[in-house]
């Protein structure tokens, strides 16, 4: 379906990995780690989405995706309109394609956060302007996309690092899955049974080869030798109902010291927050030496500002890889 929209609309969307190469998210990556750089330097004169406005749709509650997005939009020049989700009324008191039709007469791009993964799919398909995935219940794209970075940033990626999700099948599970299918790298599951990931996004990533992609329901062996243990809440929104069964269920599955143990002496310890200490993850490990979790939030801010400056304006984004590739030509000449 995504690949079908970049033919067919001839534009750019971010809705999830399946249709994107591997060499171009290391491409993103490395524009990331400039957009990083400008920040920390103070350049205020570095304004690639001046006159550029963003409409934000948030159905669901958000704290590291708006205030991440709409502050990075200001910082690159542009302008964040905020949007409820439930005072439009998406798809009940407007239609999903008139409202994509009526923002993209408004705006430059769309970035939404929503229930229901169609929705973003009828977004991107009627809107003429650039349309990024900021989570639904299928995928949570722009989270994995900084968590990779904050692998990618510290030396730690390559295609044998060993990533283990432990926890439930959730969209942000879904997401590493879909992103195995792009870049090689070893991705572990570890769910209880009953908790699954979606089997469509399972079975098109195997089948494209790309990594090597383990479903297991016993923790400890899904962390042995890891380099990275990753987790997420064990109730997510809309399933308040279940917690006290998920709490039983998954109690086996919480990061913890022990847990821990079982992984490489160095392995990093990542969480898309928001966190519930003592459930998912303890505290210890929540605060300790290995967490990096910190460190991914904040990427969010950037990898998001690397995505935005290619969605809107490719003229600067393509100027950065061209100097870029030619500063390391000229590195490998003179050495």
């Amino acid at each position: 379906m995504q690949e079908v929209q970049k033919q067919e609309f001839g534009k750019r969307d971010f809705i999830g990995f399946s249709h994107l190469d591997g060499s171009k998210i290391i491409e993103l990556f490395d524009y990331s780690l400039f957009i990083k750089k400008k920040r920390k330097e103070g350049s205020s004169g570095f304004l690639p989405l001046r006159d550029k406005t963003v409409a934000m749709i948030f159905s669901k509650p958000s704290l590291r995706t708006r205030v991440s997005f709409e502050l990075g939009i200001h910082e690159l020049g542009g302008y964040a309109i905020n949007l409820d989700g439930q005072s439009i009324g998406l798809g009940s008191r407007e239609s999903v394609e008139d409202v994509a039709r009526l923002l993209s007469r408004y705006n430059s791009a769309i970035v939404a956060r929503l229930h229901e993964h169609a929705i973003i799919e009828g977004i991107a398909k009627h809107a003429s302007i650039p349309v990024v995935n900021a989570l639904t219940n299928l995928s949570h794209p722009c989270q994995v996309l900084a968590d990779a970075f904050s692998l990618y940033e510290r030396g730690l990626w390559h295609e044998n690092i060993k990533v283990v999700f432990v926890g439930d099948g959730n969209n942000v599970a879904n997401s590493w899955i879909e992103l195995a299918g792009v870049l090689p790298f070893h991705f572990v599951l570890a769910c209880p049974e009953g908790y699954m990931p979606d089997q469509g996004l399972l079975a098109a990533a195997r089948a494209k080869g790309v990594s090597r992609i383990e479903i297991l329901h016993d923790p400890a062996a899904a962390a042995t030798d890891a380099d990275v243990l990753y987790t997420d809440v064990w109730t997510s929104m809309g399933q308040e109902e279940e917690k006290q069964a998920r709490l039983r269920i998954f109690a086996p599955f919480q990061i913890n010291s022990a847990l821990l143990s079982k992984a490489k002496p160095e392995a990093v310890v990542m969480h898309c927050m928001p966190a519930h200490r003592g459930e998912e993850i303890s505290g210890e490990v929540m605060d300790g030496p290995q967490s990096i979790i910190l460190d991914q939030a904040e990427n969010r801010l950037h990898v998001q500002k690397a995505l935005l400056v290619k969605l809107l304006n490719h003229d600067e984004y393509k100027k950065f890889h061209l100097t870029h590739r030619l500063l390391n030509a000229s590195k490998k000449i003179r050495s």
